[in-house]
Order: structure tokens, then C-alpha cells, then sequence
């Protein structure tokens, strides 16, 4: 049940990027379609998932241990870092055509905010056990992948749409991410 109330939290209603606001910046750059917004998401996910694993065994064996906690920050940055560029080279080997697909997506994830907020609000709670923490990942994950597929759809449908002309582009994306931030804001006593 506890790992059930981690998920539905970390989705609805704590998202990532609607709640706690980090991972705007590809939130609002890779939206403009479905496609690559589904791409994006799920890179995210994998990267992290995987560097949270990674984040919180560094930090409970390695920087705990050693009394170098101040050194959280840097070595999360090096580790994700890492993940990606490893993830580049071996999605170039095995799959060239998401790789192609992918294109500069992949390196963006590097200064994507939230994959490093996420490992450090993992490594952070003392409640969690390295499986809790990669069940906190991917969920936040889900929930940014989630976002982005759902902002990027309504993006596209407002492409159709007739939209006053100073509300055009930019804006009008502000505007949407709003209401759907108030939407998920529905889900808060959920949990």
C-alpha cells in the first residue's frame, strides 16, 4: 500500500513539473508535439530512474560514509552526466533510429532540473530504502512524461485553433500550463 501512496502522489499530486516546478524548461520546449513530447518522456524516465538508483547508492555509501555530504550536488551533476552520455553511446549502437529520433533531446536531459531534484529529494527522505527511492523515481518520471504528453496534445490541438493573435505561441502555452497545474491541483487531498 505504501509504495501505491508513493506512486498516485508522486503522479497526481506532487508532479514534478506541476507542483514542484523544476523541469520547465524541456516541459515547455519539447511540447510543441506529441511525438517528441512522448520521445522526451520516455528518455526521462530511464535516465531518472536509473540515476536515482545510482544518486542514492552514492549517497548512502559512499558520501554518508565518508562524512562528505557537501559533496551531494557536484557528484549527482557528474552521475547524471554519465547516465546520459552512456545511454547516448548505447542507444547509437542499438537503435540508430531513436537515437536519430531522440536527436537533441538526450543532451537536454543533462540540465534537466527535475532528474537531479528527484535523486536529491530521494537520497534526502529518511524513509526511503533504495527500492522506495526507485519507485519514487519512476513515478516522478511517469508523472513528467504524463504532463508533457498531456500539455503537448492540448498544444497541438490549440494549432487548430483561433487564437487571438497577442495570445499566439508563447503565451498561450503559459496560459495552458496554468490550467492544467490548477487541474492536478485536483488531485491534492487524494493522498
Amino acid at each position: 500500500m505504501e509504495y501505491i501512496l508513493i506512486i498516485i502522489s508522486a503522479i497526481f499530486v506532487n508532479n514534478i513539473v506541476l507542483a514542484k516546478f523544476l523541469g520547465v524548461c524541456p516541459f515547455m520546449g519539447v511540447s510543441n508535439r506529441l511525438s517528441t513530447a512522448a520521445g522526451m518522456g520516455g528518455a526521462v524516465t530511464f535516465v531518472l530512474t536509473l540515476a536515482t538508483i545510482v544518486t542514492y547508492i552514492l549517497q548512502k555509501y559512499v558520501l554518508e560514509a565518508f562524512g562528505i555530504e557537501f559533496m551531494q550536488t557536484i557528484t549527482f551533476i557528474i552521475v547524471i552526466a554519465a547516465l546520459v552520455q552512456m545511454v547516448e553511446i548505447m542507444l547509437k549502437k542499438i537503435s540508430p533510429p531513436l537515437y536519430q529520433a531522440l536527436g537533441i533531446y538526450l543532451p537536454l536531459i543533462t540540465t534537466n532540473c527535475a532528474v537531479l531534484g528527484v535523486a536529491i529529494l530521494a537520497a534526502g527522505n529518511t524513509d526511503f530504502d533504495l527500492l522506495k527511492s526507485a519507485v519514487f523515481a519512476f513515478a516522478n518520471a511517469l508523472g513528467f512524461a504524463l504532463a508533457l504528453v498531456i500539455f503537448a496534445g492540448i498544444r497541438e490541438h490549440l494549432e487548430l485553433m483561433e487564437v487571438p493573435k497577442g495570445m499566439k505561441g508563447v503565451p498561450i502555452a503559459f496560459v495552458t500550463a496554468g490550467l492544467l497545474a490548477l487541474a492536478f491541483m485536483g488531485f491534492t487531498g487524494l493522498v
